[in-house]
């Protein structure tokens, strides 16, 4: 009986909307990935990998779940190393894919680290935060600050080349530094800082990321970048999400998805598979739901028992957030493409597994919130 009761206590306490939201979005992740895989000769491959990363996302979640993360708390610088070094490993075990080395591959098995380091970067920002929090507002600490995350930041893109990941790392940062506290002056003075550093930043960007970003201001430039059509993704993308106009095409129906005129829609253009097959219906509901999931995590963050979880949570809240906001608005045509996964619905084991692990964490949160008379 003792097990069953320890059953029943786990999710009379756990947090089951997050688990019930994130669920549902892995079945239309399953759904989507279908249909983007259905000409696919790994077709079956695609679908296995994507439900055993779900099954693994739903144990990982339940034992995160169970994990007190203050108790090792202290213990955050080691933790940044070892992200770090996670990190800056991938110059020799790394496998490059259309310009990042961002991947490791064991066997059939691939591993992104930088998606994985994002929980520890999370978890180790959040301790640094909580130890200076009375502080948050003096330049010496933003300094701090500013050095943790770039650290892990400047690992991604030296050794990785992944600018889309380590920039998530940035605004993780950003959204944590916020819910501490920060002083409305240094928030206007960093907006203000962050677009004087625009036309500096453009002077050490080349080749084709450079062409990312000028061929949404201007696509009949394209050309000027040599053979490759970098604005193809894009222009295909944009297609295939107008052609869905209300209520789609039509499951397994749309144009651009059969025909695979839309690059990786399983993965990075997951988007635009909704929005072609199940028309703005159906790219509202992935947008509402990712938007159910991240204000499920600012109301967790709301009732944490401490400031370190109040913190890791809102990284979480953050991570989400602003992933989602860059997939989107790439699909759209208003990002640049930058190999950044929809949380939860692009097709991807080490996405999909970071992600039910971060949920996890959150729910462990929510198992350990203060009382109900201490919000008052």
């Amino acid at each position: 009986m003792r097990p069953l009761r320890s059953a029943v206590h786990y999710f009379k306490n756990t947090d089951l909307y997050l688990l019930f939201i994130a669920l549902c979005c892995s079945a239309y992740s399953l759904v989507l990935v279908n249909s983007a895989t259905a000409s696919s000769a790994s077709h079956d491959r695609f679908l296995i990998v994507q439900g055993g990363a779900v099954v693994i996302g739903v144990i990982a979640f339940i034992i995160m779940s169970l994990v007190d993360l203050e108790s090792i708390k202290r213990y955050w610088r080691v933790l940044l190393l070892l992200n770090v070094v996670m990190q800056l490993s991938m110059f020799v075990l790394g496998s490059s894919r259309s310009g990042n080395q961002s991947w490791i591959e064991i066997g059939p098995i691939t591993v992104q680290p930088g998606e994985i380091g994002k929980i520890l970067f999370i978890i180790t920002f959040a301790a640094h935060l909580m130890q200076v929090y009375e502080e948050i507002n003096r330049w010496q600490t933003l300094i701090q600050l500013g050095i943790h995350a770039m650290l892990p930041f400047g690992a991604i893109v030296v050794a990785q080349h992944d600018a889309g990941v380590a920039m998530g790392y940035l605004l993780i940062a950003i959204t944590m530094i916020f819910a501490a506290g920060i002083s409305y002056k240094w928030i206007f003075g960093g907006a203000v800082l962050g677009l004087a550093a625009v036309p500096i930043a453009f002077q050490f960007l080349s080749g084709y990321r450079l062409a990312r970003i000028l061929v949404l201001l201007d696509p009949s430039i394209d050309n000027l970048y040599g053979d490759k059509d970098y604005y193809y993704q894009t222009a295909q993308s944009k297609i295939a999400i107008g052609a869905g106009q209300f209520s789609g095409s039509g499951y397994m129906q749309g144009l651009q998805t059969q025909y695979n005129k839309v690059p990786v829609n399983e993965s990075d253009f997951i988007y635009t598979v909704a929005g072609e097959e199940f028309g703005f219906i159906g790219a509202m509901l992935v947008i509402i739901l990712l938007a159910l999931l991240v204000l499920r995590l600012f109301y967790v963050s709301y009732r944490a028992g401490s400031t370190f979880s109040a913190l890791m949570t809102v990284g979480i809240a953050g991570m989400f957030m602003f992933q989602s906001f860059q997939n989107i608005l790439m699909c759209l045509g208003m990002f640049p493409v930058v190999g950044v996964t929809l949380p939860l619905f692009s097709y991807g084991g080490t996405s999909v597994v970071t992600m039910y692990i971060a949920l996890g964490v959150a729910a462990g949160v929510r198992m350990r919130e203060k009382p109900s008379w201490l919000q008052k």
